[in-house]
């Protein structure tokens, strides 16, 4: 584990947590079976069945895996 050699100063300790910041995700819209849906871009989504049991995941319309 790496260990500093000497004490960090408060305000530079501050400056550096100051520059952290949280993201907003990215979020697409999409209007499926006339509901408004959100979801991430880029990332495969789980396909359910009516009772919301998950069957498998799709991408760009495609199956890629099973759930």
């Amino acid at each position: 584990m790496a260990v500093p050699k000497r004490k960090l100063s408060r305000s530079n300790t501050r400056h550096r947590r100051s520059q952290w910041k949280a993201q907003v995700p990215t979020l697409v819209k999409t209007v499926e079976n006339g509901r408004v849906v959100y979801s991430r871009p880029h990332q495969a989504k789980v396909v359910e069945d009516s009772a919301g049991t998950p069957l498998f995941l799709e991408y760009k319309g495609r199956k890629v895996a099973d759930a």
